[in-house]
């Protein structure tokens, strides 16, 4: 039952309010299998029990309250909670040290910490020093921490006049940019910012109470706050969380859902997967027919996503072929109920936007930061063009500095960098642009298309100027046994690159292959994984501009995963630190041509 309330909240709370009324007994929140399955009146109920336990532990109007869950409802319900008692919550990667978790809270200012079980032993060290007093703990009570159930309530809070209280300028949450130098900044938003993400995005993308969406990203990052919980709060929509991300594409068979947002290396995945599906197919007659409906339906959604008419025997062709093949493929894999999709975070691979496009799956590709309270840019469903982010959403304006940079303007830039004026005042300037350091170019028709960040374009030797994520694009989508590649050629005559494996897909290519020594440095070497890897650079060349073109690479005996010393936790390369850990690697690429 859709909501039908249209006039638009001020906060997240009034939001939730209404939203928690308008079908109190439909299912809010689940897991796979309805292991756990809570209804808006439960939801509701939840909140107010964790907000009065926060006010019983001292969290007044302006605190902070930090989260370490995996993707779990009770993430859900504490945020809300929190909010509720007029509080910002904010969420730490799980992936960080302690050390970096001891600088958030520091900078954040919290005195309760709300973890699971796993990550207790690594606050413990985390919190010395900082301001914070409580642990509260969800799903156990470990010695010096508090469970879930056994907060405190404060028997003199009112929570009506609490959450009444909670106005659109109120910082709703902190983003902590995963930066790949230096120390995170805190993004601070805003309800009327978020209020204002939610109501841009659902004029592209018209998500109701009877959408259903899958949490797996982490709630650390903008992206999944704004699709997979605020969103909710306004629509109804219905929440699925999958605590581990490598279970995600095994749980789309149990949720069907018909809103899905990935970043690109989950739709490089999806492509691979039914690639590998159609090669190992034995019945000679199911294989072809299956690659011909894919090529019929990948020359509609090229010429449909240029702008370019569609001859209706193209149109014939597509719909006999979804008909007969590519309609089955989205059953079998979870994904026929899909009504909207997004990709975003980094660029995707325009091959793989059209392969996915192909299968009937209307993915919008969008572009945004934590600072613009998420998507600033995004392909409508209706006018889908590969290789753009699309026009700006409602309320935004965009335009090109002089190098070309994108400024970005309007109700959902934050509201700053939490304890750092100077280097909000550096980001903001005086006519409220928002410089978002990428490069880019804006179409007669206000599509954006991102080049690559300012800051990491590569320039060489003769000052050609070059996106190295264009060529690392280029490559990872060429196999699936790629899991990151860094170009370098920065000042250097020629482009070579660094590349490591997918662990899943390594180890699948291990067991198929019979490898006995499975580590990092074994498949690293393995004679056949490489000449996969430079078949892969090779098809990837033939994409690619001369200067573009990969001269060298080498298959690295690591595996670089989120939150590393080579990748933030949103899987970005930190290019700097890369060059210095590897340079004798590099400098032997350059050492002979």
């Amino acid at each position: 039952m859709a909501n039908t309330e249209h006039t638009l909240p001020g906060t997240l709370v009034e939001a939730f309010q209404r939203t928690a009324r308008h079908d109190p007994d439909a299912i809010a929140v689940r897991t796979p299998g309805d292991g756990v399955a809570i209804t808006w009146r439960e939801y509701a109920a939840q909140v107010r029990h964790i907000a009065a336990g926060l006010s019983g532990l001292g969290v007044n109007k302006g605190d902070t309250v930090a989260i370490m869950l995996t993707n779990r409802p009770e993430f859900h319900l504490v945020d809300t909670g929190a909010l509720h008692a007029g509080a910002t919550p904010f969420s730490i990667y799980n992936t960080l040290a302690p050390e970096q978790i001891n600088y958030v809270l520091t900078d954040a200012g919290s005195r309760v910490v709300v973890c699971e079980q796993q990550f207790v032993e690594k606050l413990r060290t985390a919190v010395r020093g900082t301001a914070v007093e409580y642990i509260v703990c969800v799903d156990d009570t470990p010695e010096g921490t508090i469970g879930l159930d056994e907060l405190p309530a404060d028997t003199t809070f009112d929570f009506s006049a609490t959450w009444r209280s909670v106005r659109p300028d109120d910082v709703l949450t902190i983003i902590y940019t995963s930066g790949t130098t230096g120390s995170p900044k805190g993004v601070e938003l805003t309800h009327a910012n978020m209020i204002a993400s939610v109501d841009a995005t659902l004029d592209t993308l018209p998500i109701n109470a009877n959408d259903r969406v899958v949490s797996y990203l982490p709630d650390a990052h903008v992206a999944n706050r704004w699709g997979a919980h605020y969103t909710s709060m306004v629509t109804g929509m219905q929440i699925t969380t999958v605590a581990d991300p490598k279970q995600m594409l095994g749980a789309l068979t149990d949720v069907r859902p018909t809103f899905f947002g990935a970043v690109p290396q989950i739709w490089y995945k999806l492509k691979a997967a039914i690639e590998a599906n159609l090669a190992a197919e034995e019945n000679d007659t199911k294989r072809k027919l299956a690659n011909w409906a894919l090529r019929a339906a990948q020359r509609q959604a090229r010429l449909s996503a240029t702008g370019r008419p569609v001859p209706l025997a193209t149109k014939l062709r597509a719909q006999l072929a979804d008909r007969l093949v590519l309609s089955r493929v989205r059953t079998a894999l979870g994904l026929d109920k899909i009504r909207i999709a997004a990709s975003g975070a980094a660029p995707i691979a325009p091959e793989a936007l059209e392969f996915v496009l192909a299968l009937g799956i209307p993915v919008c590709e969008l572009w945004g930061m934590s600072e613009t309270s998420g998507a600033a840019t995004m392909n409508p469903t209706d006018g889908i063009r590969i290789g753009t982010v699309g026009p700006p959403v409602k309320h935004m304006d965009v335009k090109l500095a002089d190098d070309g940079e994108l400024l970005v303007r309007g109700p959902l830039v934050m509201k700053g960098y939490r304890n750092n004026p100077e280097k909000t005042a550096e980001t903001i300037d005086s006519d409220g642009w928002l410089h978002t350091g990428d490069i880019a170019t804006i179409d007669n028709d206000g599509y954006v298309s991102i080049v690559d960040r300012k800051k990491e374009l590569i320039i060489n030797a003769s000052g050609k100027n070059m996106s190295p994520a264009n060529i690392e694009n280029a490559v990872k989508v060429a196999n699936p046994l790629i899991g990151s590649v860094a170009a370098i050629g920065d000042n250097r005559p020629y482009v070579v690159a660094l590349v490591t494996l997918d662990p899943d897909a390594a180890a699948a290519y291990a067991d198929a292959h019979s490898v006995p020594d499975t580590t990092p440095a074994a498949l690293a070497a393995d004679p056949g994984i490489n000449a996969a890897v430079a078949a892969a650079v090779e098809t990837a060349n033939s994409t690619l501009a001369r200067v573009e073109q990969i001269k060298k690479f080498t298959v690295l005996p690591a595996i670089w995963e989120p939150g590393s010393e080579e990748l933030t936790p949103t899987m970005k390369l930190k290019r700097k630190p890369i060059e210095q850990k590897y340079a004798s690697e590099i400098d032997a690429l350059y050492a002979t041509r």
